[in-house]
């Protein structure tokens, strides 16, 4: 009989009071020794904001923390350190032009009088890049690191600070496949093998399946339970985080391409780097098809997006929308050509948030028939009408044209800007990040609407840094690296190791089998029912509405 682990840390009725919301009700949580241990739930769940209470950055309103079976009671992040709880974040908090060992001891130099010994410094660094196998120097440079090194000396930043138990928050949003493997082998055959804890925080339930030991899901703040992984699926994951059955899978016919509807022929944009931020791109969609476009956040796709909507004008090369090249195109110039756009950042580029549900849903629309009529009065009767029919039609809760766009959860923000996109009867659908903060039950909807776009004859680009939905919903996939077009694949025959290589710069890398995340390397890495609006419980209680080596933030991951 296998002896239990004991337990490592204990949350015991932990609640979270803001002005407008309850973040965190009553929550229970155990976390064993030498496990790896996941949390999951939707954006605005309470996952955040019970970490950052675990890690002292905000007190509990009421409830106990135990570590190793000691009551504790933590001020500010200095009081978790010391008993041994160490946080990596999602955005990095490394200062680039310092090396990794400044890095990893600042706040925490080790002094010889009244100067640091950083000659002791740089040894006991060292030693925990010896002891636990990084790949890394100590006196190299950040910002000379690709992202899956730099993740690594946040993660040594803690070791040096004694941490057993460490948490991290979305720690595969900015990796390379192959990083991510890297990441999974460091956590499993070393750190946890040293006997210390891992508390993980994804959204990707296959990773959570593949490397985790137990699985707890938050949902509306409240704890809905926790199983072993070997008794889990994604589907019945996703079943805890929404309260509902969830289809995960995309399911699309084979697709029937027909002319060319968006064409980019040697596109430049300078974008004030040096060296071309879009670096002669040149590629196709047709109508019919779903063109994805992968690569790691930083690379240039945010760019080339803002180039084809209008956004940003390009340095060299044309863009032909439906045959016809647009010359000095501005965004309304495009959007009359036929093309609608999902941004990446709905609340600084898809809404106005301080504008009603309604208001948002006709613009762009709203100074032509039918809602705006002789001398450009607004039909307020006619707005409400087709604001109340896209609102039936694209599920968007709750169903309220006089709710303003900063009150809607993510999932319904979006949607919101996917009824407006999809009623303009568009040729050219660019769709940037499409599900990028939006909960499982409405990522379901959104990519059955971008497959039905599609199969309507709609040419279609989707950009986005999740590997798994590029590869789901794509007929082909363009790899961006660099600013640079560095690969071409079939979606139907791609795969994630294939994809990983040219991620990480490898022009037109060969089919390579998928060897799993724990799998030995490729290269070295150099609630949906309710009728009222949703919160958010990690934001305060408000009401939710380059270079391979540049992490770009997300506003609005859990």
């Amino acid at each position: 009989m296998t002896q239990a682990k004991p337990t490592a840390i204990e949350l015991r009725g932990i609640t979270k009071r803001f002005p407008l919301v309850l973040a965190n009700d009553n929550i229970n949580l155990k976390v064993k020794w030498g496990s790896i241990h996941a949390l999951v739930g939707e954006n605005g769940a309470g996952k955040s904001t019970l970490m950052k209470i675990l890690y002292g950055m905000q007190p509990p309103t009421s409830g106990e923390i135990w570590v190793n079976g000691q009551q504790v009671h933590f001020h500010d992040p200095k009081d978790a350190i010391a008993q041994g709880i160490g946080m990596v974040h999602q955005h990095f908090m490394l200062v680039e032009p310092l090396t990794v060992t400044e890095n990893v001891i600042l706040g925490m130099e080790p002094t010889q009088g009244t100067s640091i010994n950083y000659g002791a410094a740089r040894k006991r660094v060292k030693e925990l890049i010896d002891q636990f196998k990084f790949d890394l120097n100590p006196d190299a440079k950040i910002e000379d690191l690709p992202v899956g090194l730099q993740q690594k000396v946040e993660i040594l930043k803690t070791l040096y600070r004694g941490a057993k138990i460490l948490i991290l928050d979305e720690p595969t949003a900015v990796l390379t496949p192959n990083e991510t493997r890297e990441l999974f082998s460091f956590l499993k055959n070393n750190y946890i093998a040293q006997g210390n804890s891992v508390i993980f925080i994804s959204h990707k339930l296959h990773e959570v399946l593949e490397l985790c030991d137990e699985i707890s899901v938050i949902r509306d703040g409240k704890m809905i339970g926790s199983i072993d992984a070997s008794d889990a699926t994604e589907i019945k994951i996703a079943r805890m985080m929404v309260g509902r059955d969830v289809v995960l899978s995309v399911e699309k016919a084979p697709p029937q391409p027909k002319e060319i509807a968006l064409e980019l022929q040697n596109v430049v944009v300078q974008g004030g780097h040096k060296k071309p931020i879009v670096n002669n791109v040149s590629f196709s969609v047709r109508a019919g098809e779903i063109v994805g476009i992968a690569g790691i956040e930083g690379n240039g796709q945010s760019q080339l997006v803002e180039a084809i909507t209008g956004l940003m004008h390009i340095n060299g090369g044309r863009i032909l929308y439906q045959g016809k090249d647009l010359p000095r195109a501005n965004a309304a110039r495009v959007s009359l050509a036929g093309v609608s756009h999902i941004p990446e950042d709905r609340n600084e580029r898809g809404l106005v948030v301080d504008m009603t549900t309604a208001e948002n849903m006709i613009l762009g629309q709203h100074t032509r028939a039918p809602f705006a009529g002789f001398l450009g009065l607004l039909d307020l009767e006619k707005i409400e009408q087709v604001a109340r029919e896209r609102s039936d039609k694209f599920d968007v809760r709750p169903r309220s044209t006089s709710l303003l766009a900063s009150q809607y959860s993510g999932g319904n923000a979006q949607k919101i800007i996917v009824a407006r996109e999809m009623a303009k009867s568009p040729k050219i659908l660019i769709a940037s990040q499409p599900t990028r903060g939006v909960d499982i039950g409405a990522i379901e909807f959104i990519h059955k609407q971008i497959v039905a776009a599609r199969d309507q004859g709609l040419a279609v680009l989707l950009v986005s840094a999740d590997l798994t939905e590029v590869m789901n919903l794509s007929d082909r996939i363009l790899v961006m690296f660099e600013g640079e077009i560095v690969g071409e694949v079939d979606a139907e025959k791609a795969t994630q190791e294939q994809l990983g290589l040219m991620m990480a710069g490898v022009r037109n890398a060969p089919p390579i089998p998928d060897q799993g995340l724990q799998g030995s390397a490729a290269v070295p890495s150099g609630s949906p029912n309710s009728s009222a609006p949703e919160v958010d419980r990690d934001s305060g209680g408000a009401v939710a509405g380059s270079s391979l080596n540049k992490p770009v933030q997300n506003p609005d991951q859990d």
